[in-house]
């Protein structure tokens, strides 16, 4: 790729304030009708079925329902039902299942399964017309439009603003859905955010870790998976209250750490591990100016602690795309891999 062309991967980071305006409004009848139909059904808990960045979508709702609704949230493992041929007892619950494509059998196969077991299956896709859809009692179309590139970046942050809208809507919460309708704007911001400083502290460790807590842990997950698909680089996502247990063992001098720090209950631990990993000799940057040791990253507060993990998720995309290029790869087109994988 030459060094003056646009890859499809940074275009659709630029899409993502269009794209989530676009699912905040085409989709927001059947957002309001399938949180109505979560509240009338008044599940005693949820269960997630994903894979890929679409389980850290997973993960990133399991706190937000867990945080705004009380309900325990379990992910369940698609094999279950395609390779086990287990059947769940799902009755009373509510299902989150999550894909960009819509027709991963396994995913489908799971959905259906817990549908039959009596749960309220709520299908979160990019695909309108796809067997997840049909196979769910509510779709909910997340409108990002066509995503080239095989790292997912639109469709992941639309998935998890429709995962926070369907719950908004469900638990009546008018503070988050004004949240959510400002983020277009907060998006167009991250995305300025230059993070290209952590470049230098990159060039020869051949990992990193990626430290989050709460709903940034996911955000935390999902930057790990990018760094493994586009820069060919491998990084390691842990909880910053797990990192300072055995994973601390492989911290040394200008040992690699990106600390996503929310402006959420968690920032002030997320900030004093990362200075306290600073304090240990590794070249850390945290987004958070609680921080004293720690380099600090520009960053968006978006004013809601549920919005503000996904702004920085929008950040890191823009650094990532650069920092793949930076090393003289292509990020949309990774060794080995394909945009949709249909696992069984």
């Amino acid at each position: 790729m030459s060094a003056t062309s646009t890859t499809h991967m940074r275009r659709e980071i630029e899409e993502i304030p269009e794209a989530t305006a676009r699912l905040l409004d085409g989709s927001a009848a059947v957002l309001s009708e399938a949180g109505r139909g979560i509240r009338e059904r008044d599940p005693s808990f949820v269960v997630t079925v994903a894979r890929g960045s679409s389980d850290h979508a997973a993960t990133f709702m399991k706190y937000a329902v867990e945080l705004t609704a009380g309900l325990a949230v379990a992910s369940v493992g698609p094999s279950i039902a395609s390779i086990y041929g287990a059947k769940l007892r799902l009755a009373g619950s509510a299902c989150l299942a999550i894909s960009q494509s819509g027709k991963s059998p396994d995913i489908v196969a799971m959905a259906q399964s817990a549908r039959a077991g009596g749960s309220l299956t709520v299908a979160i896709t990019n695909t309108a017309d796809s067997p997840l859809a049909r196979a769910s009692d509510y779709a909910i179309d997340i409108l990002a439009g066509p995503e080239r590139s095989v790292a997912a970046t639109k469709t992941f942050v639309n998935s998890a603003v429709a995962g926070l809208a369907l719950m908004a809507h469900c638990t009546g919460d008018d503070k988050l859905l004004a949240a959510l309708a400002r983020l277009p704007e907060h998006f167009r911001k991250a995305i300025a955010c230059d993070w290209m400083g952590l470049a230098g502290a990159l060039e020869t460790p051949k990992s990193l870790f990626i430290l989050g807590r709460g709903p940034s842990s996911a955000i935390a997950n999902e930057a790990a998976l990018k760094f493994k698909e586009t820069c060919a680089m491998h990084a390691e996502a842990y909880s910053a209250a797990e990192v300072m247990h055995g994973p601390l063992a492989l911290v040394g001098p200008g040992f690699p750490v990106l600390a996503l720090a929310a402006r959420d209950a968690s920032e002030p631990s997320v900030a004093e591990a990362a200075d306290s990993l600073a304090g240990k000799g590794a070249a850390v940057f945290v987004t958070s100016d609680k921080a004293k040791s720690a380099l600090r990253l520009p960053h968006v507060a978006t004013g809601h602690p549920l919005t503000d993990p996904l702004a920085l998720i929008v950040s890191f995309y823009g650094f990532v795309e650069a920092f793949a290029r930076h090393r003289g790869l292509d990020p949309d087109t990774p060794p080995n891999l394909r945009k949709v994988t249909e696992t069984v």
